[in-house]
């Protein structure tokens, strides 16, 4: 365990202490007060020796500019093998050196370091094998057309393992103009309820041999295609219908008390009932709608409608209605982002004011690690790669969120 790691196991302990005495709603003990206190103290002092490190490494970084090398213009700075994702990252900072160990040596674990430095850094402590771990606090994606569902929500971070807020009914009451010395009007939330949601680990791993481990350029394209889309995907299903019991995250769909709609028989039309529902989440919270989800084969429907002239009414696949402007590959809906994935079943769609009423929280960030140690496949010179996430929705305003089933 290394220095952030240990401090930050201080901290997380004497945090647990006072959170146990909130929830008990209590003063703590004598016991817990001291407690806290040897625990505050040892992040202290771990704070003075991660700056001791940090001036350490600036003096290294100072005599490495001061090197014929540095001088030369052989430095990372204007290089094009500059470290810009995960991917390149994790490959980086362990480098041929690491990977050439983990496939020499068994128990040998790698991985990129654990506290936020340069991309371009790399830092590799000695001991029993590589035990540093990257964490990816800018949540980098794979490419994938488009916004995504996460894109649509707030977003947050958060330092304990769980949040615990009000949920917000209908509006009783409202401000209004008054009289001088006049009463003031009261206005508040119905029934405003207490929810906690926890984090939720997503995670998977993925077996790779030592031969095309050697080809670093592969190791970056598998962190980045297949573990990172991967992750972006199961998340994304997660938040739009994950059950929220055990290890799953409670999503959009799962949620009490948001509105609901439903397309009639003909002649209603699906736009219709979306439009709809934008109507209800401004009508019911005073909030406009930001955004739809809706199913591959439901947006087909709609974007393949034609008026009678058989004319797309979105546009056509070589320009614009009627030959008018240039071709949007996926228009949006009312003009809302539309977000098109199997993550919402088909035959359902959901409008909300996704921004103000929800947010999707995430602690620390992406990790990926490798290693041989795992099931004797060191014998088998077989690689096992993990990635992991922490991640919760909350929902505060479920009335701002509507379901929308579809003919």
């Amino acid at each position: 365990m290394n220095m952030h790691q240990k401090r930050a196991a201080a901290l997380a302990a004497a945090q647990a202490i006072v959170e146990g005495a909130k929830a008990s709603v209590r003063n703590m003990t004598d016991d817990e007060k001291s407690q806290v206190e040897v625990h505050l103290k040892e992040v202290d002092e771990l704070d003075v020796q991660i700056k001791g490190a940090g001036e350490d490494q600036a003096r290294l970084a100072r005599l490495a500019e001061l090197t014929p090398e540095a001088k030369s213009g052989n430095s990372d700075e204007g290089r094009h093998d500059v470290a810009r994702t995960l991917g390149e990252h994790f490959a980086k900072s362990v480098g041929e050196e690491g990977f050439a160990n983990l496939k020499s040596i068994s128990g040998f674990t790698v991985s990129s370091p654990e506290y936020m430095k340069a991309a371009t850094d790399p830092q590799i402590t000695t001991g029993f094998g590589l035990m540093l771990t990257e964490v990816d606090r800018t949540i980098v994606r794979a490419y994938r057309p488009g916004p995504v569902v996460a894109d649509l929500m707030g977003s947050g971070t958060l330092s304990g393992n769980a949040v615990t807020y009000f949920v917000e009914g209908a509006l009783e009451g409202d401000l209004a103009t008054v009289a001088e010395g006049g009463a003031k009007p009261q206005f508040h939330n119905v029934d405003p309820t207490p929810v906690t949601d926890a984090l939720k680990k997503i995670a998977g791993w993925w077996d790779t041999s030592d031969e095309m481990v050697e080809d670093l350029p592969f190791m970056v394209s598998e962190i980045n295609n297949r573990g990172l889309y991967r992750l972006s995907m199961v998340e994304e299903n997660q938040l739009v219908s994950g059950a929220g019991t055990g290890s799953t995250i409670k999503g959009l769909l799962n949620r009490p008390l948001i509105q609901t709609e439903t397309q009639a028989v003909s002649p209603d039309s699906a736009q219709d009932a979306l439009f709809r529902a934008i109507t209800k989440v401004q009508t019911a919270t005073g909030l406009s709608a930001d955004g739809i989800i809706i199913h591959p084969t439901d947006y087909q429907k709609l974007r393949l409608s034609k008026d009678a002239n058989g004319q797309y009414f979105g546009g056509g696949f070589f320009s614009g209605q009627y030959g008018n402007g240039g071709i949007v590959s996926q228009p949006p809906l009312w003009g809302l982002n539309t977000v098109v994935t199997t993550a919402v079943a088909a035959g359902t769609a959901i409008v909300g004011a996704f921004k103000q009423a929800t947010t999707v929280y995430r602690k620390g960030g992406v990790r990926v690690e490798s290693t041989n140690s795992d099931l004797g496949k060191f014998t088998s010179n077989i690689i096992t790669t993990r990635i992991e996430e922490r991640a919760l929705l909350a929902v505060r305003i479920p009335l701002a969120v509507v379901k929308v089933t579809l003919l």
